[in-house]
This record gives C-alpha cells, sequence and structure tokens, in this order.
C-alpha cells in the first residue's frame, strides 16, 4: 500500500462536553482496524478476533463442546464459541452448547442460552450444570473490573476477578476442560499460577494481535483440567 492509499488516521475536533481520554478513546475507536473489521462481517464486537487468534493457535473450541461465557455483554465471544462448537447450526451431530452469563442484557444470539445472573452467586454452578446437562469443557472470561486509572489497584482488582472465574471454573469443568480469562501484563498473582498449575496440565499467558499495543491486557490459557465436577 502506498502513501497516498493508506488511510488517514481520523482525529477528532475537542468539544467542551468531551474529555480528554474520552476524545483518545473515540479517536482510537475511528482508526482502529478490527473495529472496523467487525463491522463490516457483522460481528458484535473488535473482542471477537481476539478468541478467533487463540481458538487457532490452541483449538480450545471443538465441535461439540460445551462452554460457559462469564461477563459475556455484548457477546462477541459467546457469538464465536456457538460456530465453532456447532451450537448455532441445529445439527444434532457434534452439537455443542454455549451458555452466556452478565449481569447486563445480552441480545440474544444463534446457539447461545443466556441467563442474567452473577457468576458469583453461590448458585451459579448449579444452575450451569442444569443449562448445560452436565459439566462445561470450556470457560471463557473476558471481564475487566473497571478501571480506575491506578494500575497496582486495577492490577488487584482483575486479580480478584481472574480469582473467582478460576474458583467457579473449577465447580464446573469436566476433566481435560479449559479455561481461558483475561488477565493484565505485570502478570498473574503468584498464588494463582501456583494453583492453576496443579489443576491443569498446562497454563500459559498468551496475547493475541488483536489486543491493542498498548494494552496491558493479556490471556491466561489453562487446559487439560486435571479436576472433575463434584
Amino acid at each position: 500500500m502506498t502513501s497516498d492509499e493508506r488511510p488517514l488516521a481520523v482525529r477528532l475536533k475537542s468539544k467542551k462536553k468531551r474529555t480528554v481520554s474520552q476524545k483518545r478513546w473515540l479517536e482510537r475507536q475511528l482508526n482502529d482496524p478490527y473495529v472496523a473489521r467487525a463491522k463490516r462481517e457483522g460481528l458484535r464486537s473488535r473482542a471477537a478476533f481476539k478468541l478467533i487468534e487463540i481458538d487457532d493457535k490452541y483449538h480450545v473450541l471443538r465441535p461439540g463442546s460445551r462452554v460457559v461465557d462469564l461477563g459475556a455483554a455484548p457477546g462477541g465471544w459467546s457469538e464465536i464459541a456457538a460456530k465453532r462448537v456447532g451450537a448455532a447450526e441445529g445439527k444434532e451431530k457434534n452439537k455443542g452448547a454455549v451458555v452466556a452469563i452478565d449481569l447486563l442484557e445480552v441480545a440474544p444470539i444463534p446457539g447461545v442460552t443466556f441467563r442474567q445472573i452473577d457468576f458469583l452467586d453461590p448458585d451459579a454452578p448449579r444452575q450451569l450444570n442444569e443449562m448445560l446437562g452436565g459439566g462445561a469443557d470450556v470457560v471463557l472470561s473476558d471481564m475487566a473490573a473497571n478501571a480506575t486509572g491506578h494500575k497496582k489497584t486495577d492490577q488487584l482488582k482483575i486479580i480478584a476477578l481472574v480469582e473467582a472465574a478460576a474458583e467457579f471454573a473449577r465447580e464446573v469443568l469436566r476433566p481435560g476442560g479449559s479455561f481461558l480469562a483475561k488477565v493484565l501484563q505485570g502478570g498473574t498473582e503468584g498464588a494463582l499460577l501456583a494453583q492453576l498449575k496443579r489443576d491443569y496440565a498446562t497454563v500459559r499467558h498468551v496475547k493475541p494481535q488483536a489486543s491493542r499495543a498498548d494494552s496491558a491486557e493479556l490471556y491466561l490459557l489453562a487446559t487439560g483440567f486435571r479436576g472433575a465436577v463434584s
């Protein structure tokens, strides 16, 4: 692509009612190729491409798998999961299942069962097992705690969220299952990593290209769950 063909970056004019951070966020969205691609392909969010990249490399979402998507809104990951496990196709053979959970409402997605509940509710694992007809093969979490702007505080908040998601996964995963969750660079807390290495055959950090270069986000992928649904 020549310099004449290269799309020009979009810059927003300053408005009195728009903060500097809001202006930067809007400019980033308008200039993000994954945002544009998601719109072209009719996907719910650019986050879909992160899951696509990870799954293309590590093959977490297999036909017939049963998947739980924690903090699913607006449904970008659930949408991809449903297609990849066969839940959206209406076939009986190798037909998977996807259950999406969020405190926010999620517009209907073909092949996805949505439940508006808090995954921290002590009764949530039982409800999920009933909806799936047994344990899950994959637990996904693209959740992020609301940022405060204070790096250490934000790190602690997301670690607490990941720890809660990991505990939920331990309660609902079937042997051999996988857990994929968002964390922040600077890492995953040592005690959590140690626990995951006891519970899973393989634990790794991955950063898909669809994650923005200036973003501190990473994904924690644990595969080969050693436990069993209680």
